[in-house]
């Protein structure tokens, strides 16, 4: 697969969205726009992510019931909101680790003071892939020149697959749930991320 596979894969993610007719589609990112968003918060997005959103950004009107608006309004979103929605993968397993004794093997011993273990958890996870939010708590991993990745739900610890790939992911959400054929789940392929995988 090429790089092209990847810009295909997004183009087809945004007309299946676009197909839907459930949210307003602004004009797409321009590459300056990307630069200043990848420079502002220290990531590069994926291929497919990129294609996705130069071909259209999606947003929502805001509404009371919202506590963050469910697309991430890379254009002129709040940057506060941006920042705490790029935040939250990372916060809601610290979040476990804290209050739900969440521990992975992979990381040693747990510290026995609740605050050490904290610590360590806080520099272990400094290391972890960043997730990038594709619509309220569901992420694909940053990075450029990647693409094809399963779109996960994160909440805490409790990731699910929600998409076997970006395009995928909008018909899975288009159903309200995910939906899977046995014989061929998704294939888990971000690091620490894919181990919480339920």
């Amino acid at each position: 697969m090429t790089m092209d596979a990847g810009a295909r894969l997004g183009e087809e993610a945004a007309r299946r969205l676009a197909r839907l007719g459930r949210v307003e589609i602004l004009p797409g990112l321009t590459d300056a726009e990307f630069a200043r968003v990848e420079a502002e918060f220290g990531f590069t997005f994926a291929e497919d992510h990129r294609a996705f959103l130069s071909a259209g950004l999606p947003v929502a009107h805001p509404s009371p019931t919202l506590r963050r608006q469910p697309w991430p309004n890379w254009r002129d979103g709040d940057r506060d909101e941006l920042r705490a929605s790029l935040a939250s993968p990372v916060d809601g397993v610290l979040f476990d680790v804290e209050h739900n004794a969440f521990w992975t093997p992979a990381w040693g011993a747990r510290p026995t003071s609740p605050a050490d273990a904290l610590d360590a958890a806080r520099a272990e996870l400094a290391a972890v892939p960043q997730m990038l939010p594709v619509h309220s708590h569901r992420y694909l991993p940053a990075g450029r020149g990647t693409y094809g990745h399963p779109v996960l739900s994160i909440h805490q610890t409790d990731v699910i697959f929600y998409g076997a790939e970006l395009a995928d992911y909008i018909d899975q959400e288009s159903h309200g749930s995910p939906r899977w054929d046995d014989a061929s789940p998704p294939r888990a392929t971000v690091p620490f991320w894919r181990d919480l995988v339920g």
